[in-house]
């Protein structure tokens, strides 16, 4: 019988029902992911859905708690997409390195950790220990397009990522 700890995390993503996007592609001149010996390095991933930021505004002035975790989810499951697209699968994940969020947020509001936790529960659910990283929960003034939130990672993978797989606008280094 397989038990949560055997469980791949494309598993996992089925499991939990999470609806991870296909369509990432960079908003600007910049790459989705740069990979050089081994570690993948995500540019940073606003919540969007359906092709606009779908939460923003400042946390703590006008915009809620729960509705920047939403917005962490949201970006939690973009870099899933970046992930996927870059090693052909999350099962590919040797571990999560380094989760860093920012929250746009009023100069009062104080629960930045509890904004990134929305993302970082995510990564230990799918990736068990490997999931669990370093992070970072910062506050800022502005973020692009008005943003409540973002955040990027630093990932570990053993595997190759698949020539099929690095479409041009992946910054490949070896």
């Amino acid at each position: 019988m397989t038990t949560a700890a055997t469980r791949s995390p494309e598993q996992r993503v089925r499991e939990l029902g999470l609806a991870i996007p296909e369509d990432v592609a960079p908003a600007a001149h910049y790459e989705l992911v740069t990979v050089h010996g081994g570690l993948l390095y995500l540019s940073g991933q606003l919540p969007r859905v359906d092709g606009r930021v779908a939460v923003t505004g400042c946390v703590g002035g006008g915009v809620s708690l729960e509705q920047a975790r939403e917005g962490a989810r949201w970006c939690r499951l973009r870099a899933m997409a970046v992930l996927r697209q870059a090693l052909g699968s999350l099962d590919r994940v040797e571990r999560v390195l380094k989760l860093q969020v920012f929250v746009h947020s009023d100069p009062a509001f104080t629960r930045h950790s509890d904004v990134a936790d929305a993302a970082s529960d995510l990564l230990v659910e799918l990736f068990g220990s490997a999931g669990r990283a370093a992070r970072t929960a910062i506050g800022a003034a502005q973020l692009p397009q008005g943003a409540s939130v973002e955040l990027d990672l630093i990932v570990a993978s053993t595997a190759a990522v698949p020539s099929s797989k690095e479409p041009s606008h992946h910054a490949i280094h070896r």
